[in-house]
């Protein structure tokens, strides 16, 4: 965490967010999302997933999609992993952080990434090990994603206890920072301060971020819950995009405008200009006409007169 902000938001909704459509977003314009919520002030952005493109088309452009990103100053690109292999083409891209997905359901994990739960540990493992081998300059920061960690749509309530063990294990196994997925939006605010309160205790100082789905109304009531708990980074989408293939009918990750509006309003800075991130969602209006765009302050608006978090802290402080 750097000095200037309280909380990291991470933009997911290139990967995330465009992973289920049928559509192909041009690779320019993903670049031009990508470097205009940079300018915006987003720091981490998750650009894609190395995926075969057979599997998932919308990534057939992978590589020159992290090389773009590469080249925003200051930017932490990230991409999402599934196994060794997709972990390995990251390393070769020159990606900053990997994001490996397992999930703590059983049943998600087989369907997902089609394996027992055990063995994804075992290529976690695996990775983990490939990485050490590798020049601290060339290494890039392993997260442990953990879906499915907070309800399934095939199993439904997760045992918490699970989570913890999981999580325990990805921490074991040479996790740098862990990620606890609401995948389908089952979660709520209990759920949230039980769970997270049960991994931040068994992995001690490693960071822990959330990424929440508001299928149900409540991914920002479940960040408030996270807040409490202490987690200072956030997984969220653009104008609420994305999904989960496995949950027919869920709407998308949280809003990322909304997240930055919610995280401002409690005086938490974020470093991310508000007004000029509801501009970049012009760019998602032109490219997908026909796919609705969530977002209550891009409906709304900021209040008027409204002062951002960093210019009150200053007057705060000012003697």
């Amino acid at each position: 965490m750097t000095t200037d902000i309280d909380v990291v938001v991470c933009e997911v909704g290139p990967r995330d967010g465009l992973q289920m459509l049928s559509q192909f977003f041009p690779t320019e314009e993903k670049l031009a999302w990508i470097r205009a919520e940079a300018s915006a002030g987003v720091r981490e952005i998750e650009v894609t997933s190395f995926v075969p493109p057979k599997l998932v088309p919308q990534f057939v452009d992978a590589a020159e999609v992290v090389r773009g990103a590469l080249a925003i100053d200051g930017l932490i690109v990230i991409g999402l992993v599934p196994n060794l292999k997709g972990a390995e083409r990251g390393v070769e891209l020159g990606v900053h952080k990997l994001n490996f997905v397992m999930s703590v359901s059983r049943t998600h994990n087989l369907k997902n990434v089609r394996r027992e739960r055990e063995d994804s540990i075992e290529d976690f493992r695996r990775i983990a090990e490939m990485l050490r081998t590798l020049p601290a300059e060339r290494r890039p920061r392993l997260i442990g994603g953990l879906s499915s960690a907070l309800g399934c749509s095939y199993e439904g309530s997760v045992p918490v206890d699970d989570v913890r063990r999981y999580a325990s294990a990805l921490a074991e196994a040479g996790a740098d920072e862990l990620l606890v997925a609401d995948t389908v939006g089952y979660a709520d605010p209990l759920l949230v301060r039980t769970a997270f309160k049960a991994v931040m205790a068994e992995v001690g100082s490693l960071p822990v971020g959330a990424h929440f789905h508001d299928t149900r109304g409540l991914g920002l009531a479940n960040v408030a819950a996270a807040l409490e708990c202490g987690v200072r980074r956030f997984d969220a989408s653009l104008a609420g995009l994305g999904g989960c293939q496995f949950a027919p009918g869920a709407t998308g990750n949280i809003v990322m405008d909304d997240l930055c509006f919610l995280l401002d309003s409690m005086g938490l800075r974020t470093g991310v200009d508000i007004d000029r991130l509801l501009a970049v969602r012009e760019i998602l209006a032109r490219n997908l006409p026909q796919i609705p765009l969530y977002g209550a302050l891009a409906r709304a608006g900021l209040p008027r007169n409204y002062l951002p978090a960093a210019e009150r802290v200053q007057r705060t402080a000012a003697p």
